[in-house]
C-alpha cells in the first residue's frame, strides 16, 4: 500500500489512520498477523448457522465485539433445502464481491483516488455432478467465476482493476489454500 502522507477521509477511509497502520506493520511484521474465527452448528437438512465474534488481530486478541454477527446458511428448495439462508457458494460469491471492493476502496483512498460508486455483480458456474459424487471430472466448486464491476470514479479501468489485486478472498479462491479437517466423536 502507498505511503503518501495524507490526512482527512477518502471513500470513506480515514487514510490518515490507514497510512499509521501501513507504518506499523512495516516496522513490526507480527502485526500483520490475523486469525479469523467461525463457528458453526448444523440444525437440519442442509440449514447451519455461524457465528463470527472473537478474533486475533494487530498483535492480540480483539475484544470490540459485544455481539456475534450470525449468518445462516440454507439450500434453496430444489436443491432440497427450506431456503434459510444464501448457500454456501453464494456465500463464496458474496465474500468475493466484499472484499474486491473493499480492497478496492482502501487502496484507492491510499493513492488519493476518488471512488463515487462501486456496483458488482458476481456469477459463478458450478456442476451439481461434482457434489453428487456422480464424475470424477467435474469439479466440485466453481469451474468459473465472472466479477464485473460499474464504477464511477475518474481513475482508469486498468488502475481500478490493479487495485482489486490485493484482495485476500481474490487470493484464498485464486490459490490452493491447505486446509486441515479433524473429526472428534463425542
Amino acid at each position: 500500500m502507498s505511503q503518501a502522507t495524507m490526512s482527512g477521509v477518502i471513500n470513506g477511509v480515514d487514510v490518515e489512520r490507514l497510512g499509521q497502520t501501513v507504518h506499523a506493520v512495516q516496522q513490526n511484521p507480527s502485526l500483520g498477523t490475523s486469525q479469523f474465527r467461525a463457528i458453526n452448528r448444523w440444525i437440519s437438512g442442509g440449514h447451519n448457522r455461524s457465528t463470527i465474534k472473537g478474533f486475533y488481530g494487530a498483535g492480540q486478541e480483539d475484544t470490540t465485539r459485544t455481539k456475534p454477527f450470525v449468518l445462516d446458511a440454507d439450500e434453496p428448495q430444489v436443491l432440497l433445502g427450506k431456503d434459510q439462508g444464501a448457500n454456501p457458494v453464494e456465500f463464496v460469491l458474496h465474500a468475493l464481491a466484499a472484499c474486491l471492493t473493499t480492497s478496492l476502496v482502501y487502496h484507492a483512498a491510499a493513492r488519493g483516488i476518488q471512488i463515487e460508486s462501486i456496483e458488482s455483480k458476481l456469477e459463478g458456474d458450478l456442476d451439481l455432478q461434482g457434489f453428487l459424487g456422480l464424475s470424477e471430472q467435474v469439479r466440485r466448486g466453481y469451474k468459473q467465476i465472472r466479477a464485473n464491476f460499474t464504477i464511477k470514479s475518474d481513475a482508469t479501468p486498468e488502475q481500478l482493476e490493479s487495485l482489486t489485486k490485493f484482495s485476500p478472498v481474490y487470493d484464498i479462491v485464486s490459490n490452493p489454500v491447505p486446509i486441515s479437517i479433524q473429526i472428534n466423536k463425542n
